[in-house]
């Protein structure tokens, strides 16, 4: 049979990173970090702009996502939400602060959830901070930072991505992981196992496995360019910005190949499961160079039949990321995109929903 997807609101954003979706005390929110506002007179480019941001904050209402709140953030690149214990808190990733020249070695930050709004909870020095990820083993919680800047002006100074533990008060180093680029996390369970996945722009992305007291080096996943994973059932989907996504299955011991999905420029993937149904949201970033980007891509949604199918495509400009927002009478899903075709940061984060 096959389903609709329609727009159902358009959300100003700029520079649009990421969206992350919560409840909290009977409030449904939704959390977009912005890289950049533009600077009018001054030339366009993917890395410019001004990114003394804020991180957007808005409540879901019977008319659609309003304005709730707004947080400092800035060069804001991600948000990840998270509970311990009775205890709500929101970690932003900040990439750089200034309009140029950029700094890259800045604070990110924990906001802790008050009863009313977001207080700052705990800074962290970061560099070039892509992505914060939160998840558990057992009652340990750990939060992920993928951080990091490759380029010759940094060499001796670019810092590899770490793990941090929870120690009841605050967040510590847990583990470093080397990285000299580094975008995302992907924590999950299988065979009894526990695994995390890092994505690496330049060097190997690769998979890890908690041996009882630290993560151990499991298997490379892609070779370069990493961005971003998914998991299902027994597989694991990985993209990078230059090679088609890998569809891997687990063989008992190792992910193995199984298939790939056409096109390139992958940024973020995001399995929904719904009626017995496992779909697969794919959010296209740029082709070309950031010196010269395509920045105007179309966007997949997949519907697993032992291999993803193509159920419907959409428009993305420098699309970044996808989140779930509702299963009820559809998939409701919402796809920030960071940049506009002239190279610009002004543009739209978009709410769809997906329906027979």
């Amino acid at each position: 049979m096959a389903r609709t997807l329609s727009e159902k609101q358009r959300i100003p954003t700029s520079g649009a990173r990421a969206v992350e979706a919560f409840a909290i005390d009977g409030r449904q929110l939704l959390a977009i970090p912005q890289l950049a506002y533009d600077v009018p007179g001054t030339p366009a480019g993917m890395n410019a702009g001004d990114s003394n941001t804020d991180l957007l904050l808005l409540e879901r209402t019977a008319g659609g996502y309003e304005p709730f709140a707004t947080l400092p953030a800035p060069g804001g690149e991600d948000a990840e939400f998270f509970t311990i214990d009775d205890r709500s808190f929101l970690a932003v990733a900040c990439i750089r602060t200034g309009s140029g020249p950029y700094e890259y070695f800045t604070d990110s930050f924990v906001y802790e959830w008050n009863g009313d709004g977001f207080e700052l909870f705990q800074t962290i020095p970061t560099f070039a901070a892509k992505q914060w990820k939160h998840w558990t083993i057992g009652d340990r919680h750990f939060l992920g930072l993928a951080q990091g800047l490759a380029l010759p002006h940094f060499e001796g100074r670019n810092r590899d991505s770490v793990i941090f533990e929870w120690d009841g008060s605050k967040f510590g180093e847990f583990q470093g992981i080397p990285s000299q680029w580094a975008y995302n996390w992907h924590p999950f369970e299988l065979d009894g196992q526990h695994f995390v996945a890092h994505a690496d722009h330049v060097s190997e992305s690769i998979l890890y496995r908690w041996s009882g007291s630290q993560y151990v080096p499991h298997q490379p996943l892609l070779e370069r360019t990493g961005r971003a994973f998914a998991t299902f059932s027994t597989y694991l989907i990985a993209a990078g910005l230059s090679e088609p996504p890998s569809v891997l299955r687990w063989n008992g011991d190792r992910f193995a190949a199984h298939s790939t999905l056409d096109g390139l420029g992958a940024r973020e993937l995001r399995i929904v499961e719904q009626n017995g149904h496992v779909y697969l949201i794919r959010v296209n970033f740029i082709l070309g160079t950031p010196a010269d980007p395509q920045p105007s891509l179309t966007s997949q949604l997949y519907e697993w039949q032992d291999a993803f199918q193509l159920v419907n495509e959409f428009p993305t400009c420098g699309g970044t990321d996808a989140e779930v927002l509702s299963l009820d009478d559809g998939i409701e899903f919402a796809v920030s995109n960071s940049l506009t075709p002239e190279i610009r940061f002004a543009n739209e984060t978009v709410i769809y929903r997906l329906v027979d």
